[in-house]
């Protein structure tokens, strides 16, 4: 088995990927800055069942520090780059500290694994640097040349770094989109775990734009049968670069989501309509053949069961 180094380990989808690749046989290496994003605590409970593990090692470090590199002295196999400062809007009011967290954080991600001789990379691009993409659904062959916040275009940076380091320096890389990944654990800020916390106390929620909006909403069940699966495909694969999308091939509208979550907590939603942000995309819709057909991929979970597993997540743990 391999040992996997994880970065962004005690994330929402870090985390989740720990114990499936710890429950494969893998040794894993975890490691995360405790971002403040949001609350220290909630990325201390992520880490809780990975670190009951003996296979399992984390360590405090900062990626856009190259010293800090220094803590890592043990040989990996595999680095799956998780860690990213997160959220298009706020991107938008301090672009500088995500070209530090994820542009800069990558690069020196990068330069250490040439120099320790480590070959094989999976990255966690985004959705969003398909922009306002007028093809639907999404296609890895479509041009992505126009994003629209900062977020989107420092995934985009990275997977242009990434490319220049797999010819220049031989490191087999899979660049996998995610497409809005939520279920248990999912981050506080994001729209599913706002509207749950917002409906359960009786509160109104605000809609941005008039509902039509829609996003390829995937349970994180599946996204970590994708990045498995990546891990597995990797480890056979020599002189390999691709991207490749992991979504759920089925989008939902806004106005659908906030009913659903409704039904799911046994509450009407009571809803106050809003402008559009900037930076807010109007569609995600991920064509998803070619992870199908290059790593087997087969997302399973109907938007229904997700939101009822995120919710009863939500009331064990959070309420």
């Amino acid at each position: 088995m391999s040992k996997i180094l994880i970065t962004g380990a005690a994330g929402f989808i870090g985390s989740h990927v720990a114990e499936a690749l710890l429950k494969n046989g893998h040794q894993v290496i975890g490691v995360d800055n405790f971002d403040p994003f949001y609350d220290r605590k909630v990325k201390e409970n992520n880490l809780t069942i990975a670190l009951a593990s003996n296979q399992y090692r984390f360590i405090e470090l900062d990626l856009s520090d190259k010293t800090s590199f220094n803590l890592l002295d043990e040989d990996i196999d595999i680095v799956i780059h998780l860690a990213a400062k997160a959220g298009v809007r706020p991107s938008i009011k301090d672009p500088e500290s995500y070209l530090k967290n994820n542009v800069m954080a990558t690069q020196n991600v990068l330069e250490w694994m040439q120099q320790q001789n480590i070959s094989k990379l999976l990255f966690a691009s985004s959705s969003s640097v398909y922009g306002n993409n007028k093809k639907i659904p999404f296609s890895e062959s479509d041009n992505v040349d126009f994003p629209i916040s900062p977020y989107a275009y420092t995934k985009k940076a990275c997977e242009l770094i990434i490319y220049t380091f797999h010819h220049l320096y031989q490191i087999d890389a899979l660049c996998l989109r995610f497409f809005t990944v939520y279920g248990p654990r999912q981050r506080p800020d994001l729209a599913i775990h706002k509207f749950t916390k917002l409906i359960s106390n009786n509160q109104p929620i605000t809609m941005f734009g008039d509902g039509s909006t829609s996003r390829d909403y995937t349970f994180i069940e599946d996204t970590v049968s994708g990045i498995v699966k990546a891990v597995e495909y990797i480890q056979l694969h020599n002189n390999v670069f691709e991207i490749i999308n992991l979504g759920n091939n089925t989008p939902v509208k806004l106005n659908e989501l906030i009913r659903l979550i409704g039904e799911s907590i046994g509450k009407t939603p009571t809803v106050i309509k809003a402008d559009m942000q900037p930076g807010d995309v109007n569609c995600t819709f991920a064509d998803i053949g070619k992870a199908q057909k290059t790593l087997n991929y087969q997302p399973s979970t109907s938007m229904a069961i997700g939101l009822d597993k995120f919710v009863n997540w939500y009331k064990k743990t959070l309420e």
